[in-house]
């Protein structure tokens, strides 16, 4: 793959800039932590509406890139990819009802581990859909999908595997979470590809080292 072009890539941005300041203005205020508050917003009236979510459910929202989202090869950068994902995560935990259970019983999720894959790229200003659902669980963690579509079709996908702690300390068991929800009927088994990726790209627990030696 042959080296970027900085200058050019720079000098195309510094033109779109000059071009439409109050859109670059609007790109910075509408950052991921602005868009959070407004798919959360989004996702409160979706349910005064009556459009919430069964925990098996697909959960999409529409998203444009904007200029902070790309990098100088002028298309989304590979790591905004996983913090839009998070906005899918968000309107899905929402509208399940689950962000409520949470903040009642003072419990919260922590991403443990997670892998993306990219097929096509996104480029600037274009429209997609986010695509986010829950895969299952192990004995330990919950596992979500989330996918980039465009016109139906995938552009890139993710895999999260998340835990459910408490505020208090501690981690919370299925058995308090499905208490509180119910378990969900129809959830679907998490495919044995997932269950040897997640063993394999373990980390050692919070309480054990994890010296930093390269082979």
């Amino acid at each position: 793959m042959s080296a970027p072009d900085t200058g050019r890539c720079m000098s195309v941005l510094d033109n779109r800039i000059a071009a439409s300041p109050r859109a670059w203005l609007a790109s910075l205020l509408v950052n991921v932590w602005w868009r959070t508050l407004l798919v959360i917003i989004g996702a409160r009236a979706r349910m005064r509406l009556g459009r919430d979510l069964a925990p098996t459910s697909v959960g999409r929202i529409r998203l444009t890139t904007l200029p902070t989202d790309i990098d100088v090869l002028r298309h989304m950068n590979n790591g905004r990819y996983l913090s839009l994902f998070d906005l899918g995560r968000w309107d899905l935990l929402t509208r399940t009802g689950l962000v409520d259970a949470m903040r009642r019983r003072g419990w919260y999720a922590v991403v443990s581990s997670e892998t993306v894959t990219f097929r096509k790229s996104l480029g600037l200003w274009q429209q997609f859909t986010v695509e986010s659902r829950f895969m299952g669980h192990d004995d330990k963690a919950l596992y979500l999908e989330h996918r980039a579509v465009v016109d139906g079709e995938i552009y890139a996908r993710a895999i999260i595997r998340a835990r459910m702690l408490k505020r208090k300390g501690g981690t919370l068991s299925h058995e308090e979470l499905f208490a509180e929800l119910g378990r969900p009927e129809g959830l679907p088994d998490v495919a044995s590809w997932v269950h040897d990726w997640a063993a394999a790209s373990a980390l050692p627990p919070t309480r054990a080292q994890a010296p930093s030696h390269w082979d």
